[in-house]
C-alpha cells in the first residue's frame, strides 16, 4: 500500500499538501487538488483512519443509532439514512450503524463505540423531550450533531439541524384556506412529543391569523399509525364538526384519514382537503395523491455532516430548514 510520502512525491507536492487534500481540500487551489487526487487514485492510497483520528481528532467514521419504531412505518427515516450515508461519503467518510436501548440505558453503547475508536462522533435522530444523549455526549467531549431539537429546553446542549414543523403546518393551513376550506382540523400526537406540539402550534396560530375556528377541531392520536389516523377522522366526523380540511402531523395519519373518508363515501380533495407531512413514497402512489410537506433530506444530511466534521468559521451550528409543500389531488379545490 502506498504511503503519504509516496503520494506527495508522485504529485510533486509536500506531505502537508497531501494532508490538506484529504482533510481540508478548501485550502488548495483546484488544479493542485486535482493533481493530488489523481495521484491518490493511481497509487491506490488509503489513509490509516485510526492514526489520523488520533493525530487530528478528525471525525471520519460516524456512528448512527438506527431508530426503533415498534409496529410503526417510518419511510421518511429510510430516506434520511440514505441521504446521510451519501453526504458522509462525499467527504470521504462513512456511517457505522448500530442499535441501542432508548434513554440513559443506551449510553454504554455510545461510550463503548467511542472508547474503542470504532467511531469518532455521532449523528443523533429520534430526538425526544429532555433527550439524555445530548447532555451526556457534551459532558464527555464527544463530537455529535442532532437531527432535531431537544424540546422544552431553553438552551440546546449541542449543535442541531431541524425542519420548521410549525411553519410547515401553517403552510398547509394557508393552502387549504386558499382552496376554500374554512373548518380545518388537525391530527396530532400526544403532548409529550415536542415535535407534535411544534406542528400543532403552527396549525393553531395560522388558523387564528386567518380567523378560522379551532375549538374541538384537534385530535391527539395515540401513535403514528393508519388506524389512529382513521379513528381520529371518524371521531371528528361523528361529532358533527363539519370539517372540510384536515392537516395531519404525518403522512401516515393523513393516509388513515383518507381511508376513513373513502369508507364513508366522502371524496378526499373534493369534499375534504387533506395534507400530510414528510412526503413519504406512499404520498405519490395513493389515489388521490396526498398533498404533503417535503423535508429537504439531502440538505439536512449535508448540513449535519458539515457541522460534525468541522464547519468553516462563521457557519451556524443550529440550522432550521423550511419544508416544501408538494400539492396533489387530496387538497384539490372544494
Amino acid at each position: 500500500m502506498a504511503t503519504l510520502k509516496q503520494v506527495a512525491a508522485h504529485a510533486e507536492v509536500s506531505v502537508q499538501t497531501v494532508s490538506n487534500a484529504l482533510n481540508a481540500p478548501h485550502r488548495l487551489r483546484p488544479d493542485t487538488l486535482e493533481r493530488v487526487n489523481k495521484s491518490i487514485e493511481l497509487l491506490n492510497y488509503r489513509p490509516n483512519r485510526n492514526a489520523r483520528s488520533l493525530r487530528t481528532s478528525a471525525v471520519e467514521l460516524i456512528g448512527y443509532c438506527v431508530p426503533n419504531w415498534p409496529n410503526q412505518t417510518h419511510l421518511v427515516m429510510d430516506q434520511f439514512l440514505h441521504a446521510l450515508c451519501a453526504a458522509a461519503e462525499r467527504t470521504g467518510r462513512h456511517i457505522l450503524l448500530f442499535t441501542a436501548p432508548p434513554g440513559v440505558d443506551g449510553m454504554p453503547t455510545y461510550d463503548d463505540l467511542h472508547a474503542r475508536r470504532l467511531v469518532d462522533g455521532f449523528v443523533l435522530s429520534q430526538t425526544e423531550t429532555h433527550d439524555p444523549r445530548h447532555g451526556w455526549l457534551k459532558e464527555q467531549g464527544i463530537p455529535f450533531v442532532s437531527f432535531g431539537r431537544v424540546w422544552k429546553q431553553t438552551t440546546q446542549p449541542g449543535p442541531w439541524v431541524d425542519v420548521d414543523g410549525a411553519a410547515g403546518s401553517a403552510m398547509a393551513v394557508r393552502h387549504l384556506y386558499e382552496t376554500g376550506r374554512r373548518r380545518i382540523a388537525f391530527l396530532g400526537w400526544p403532548k409529550t412529543s415536542g415535535l407534535a406540539e411544534d406542528r400543532a402550534g403552527g396549525w393553531r396560530d395560522e388558523c387564528k391569523a386567518l380567523g378560522l375556528p379551532i375549538s374541538g377541531l384537534s385530535v391527539r392520536c395515540r401513535e403514528d399509525s393508519l388506524d389512529e389516523g382513521a379513528r381520529a377522522t371518524a371521531a371528528l366526523l361523528d361529532a358533527g364538526r363539519e370539517i372540510d380540511g384536515i392537516v395531519a402531523l404525518s403522512d401516515v395519519l393523513a393516509l388513515g384519514a383518507l381511508r376513513e373518508l373513502t369508507r364513508r363515501g366522502l371524496t378526499a380533495g373534493h369534499q375534504v382537503g387533506v395534507t400530510g407531512f414528510d412526503d413519504s413514497p406512499l404520498a405519490d402512489v395513493v389515489s388521490p395523491g396526498l398533498t404533503s410537506l417535503r423535508q429537504p433530506m439531502d440538505d439536512i444530511a449535508a448540513e449535519l455532516i458539515t457541522i460534525l466534521t468541522g464547519a468553516p468559521d462563521g457557519t451556524p451550528s443550529e440550522r432550521l430548514l423550511q419544508p416544501e409543500l408538494v400539492i396533489r389531488g387530496s387538497s384539490a379545490p372544494g
